[in-house]
């Protein structure tokens, strides 16, 4: 895939699925010149590993305990320019495909895809493109994204931080615990909890957690 006496591509891989990050692992193993760097099945532990690695890639489940594959992708889109995403997932809706677009991924690559695609959404993402796969229209995107504009979804008009605590919510996680992992105080998680129940029209954990499957922000079991 690279040039010869080129540096291998550095890869990091999230997926929660330990078979289905094995089956990545080994076809980026047969490209020859793919290093990885890491890989893990948890949101959070990817952009801490993003973080501590710089890898030139990373191929993130777009759903992940923790943080979604997007959330990740927006925040390394903040902090690290360099680090290209590419996200796994499973959907073709346009709501997806239009969410990975805004959080600044290099790629939309479907699990079902064929292998070869990989190396195609790799190779475009460290020549700084963007690689969707065949079946994601490109028009599908641009005319979703033309729809939104100020009218977005709830979900699009959380903030970053109301999403982040949504999702623990919905994984069961206790105010004091969500207070813990986003080194928070109490009052403050409360108070986030809040105002995302008034933004969603949702006033009880059963419809939060209803609201984030459909919305693919946690998988359900």
């Amino acid at each position: 895939m690279t040039k010869p006496g080129a540096k291998p591509v550095r890869v990091l891989l999230a997926d929660d699925h330990k078979l289905v990050r094995a089956g990545f692992r080994a076809m980026l193993d047969s490209l020859g010149d793919v290093e990885i760097v890491g890989e893990t099945g948890d949101g959070r532990e990817a952009l801490e590993l993003i973080r501590q690695h710089r890898p030139d890639v990373a191929l993130l489940d777009i759903t992940m305990p923790s943080l979604t594959g997007l959330e990740v992708a927006a925040r390394v889109a903040n902090e690290m320019q360099n680090v290209r995403i590419i996200i796994l997932s499973m959907h073709t809706t346009e709501d997806y495909i239009a969410r990975a677009v805004r959080a600044g991924v290099s790629g939309y690559l479907l699990k079902n895809a064929d292998p070869v695609e990989l190396e195609l959404a790799l190779r475009a993402a460290v020549n700084g493109q963007m690689y969707m796969s065949p079946t994601v229209s490109k028009q599908l995107v641009d005319d979703y994204l033309r729809r939104m504009g100020s009218d977005a979804g709830p979900e699009e008009q959380l903030t970053a931080r109301q999403r982040e605590i949504l999702q623990l919510i919905a994984e069961g996680k206790s105010t004091k615990d969500i207070a813990v992992t986003l080194d928070l105080s109490i009052k403050t998680v409360e108070t986030h909890r809040k105002d995302l129940m008034d933004r969603l029209g949702i006033h009880d954990v059963a419809g939060l957690v209803r609201y984030a499957i459909r919305a693919g922000i946690i998988k359900a079991d």
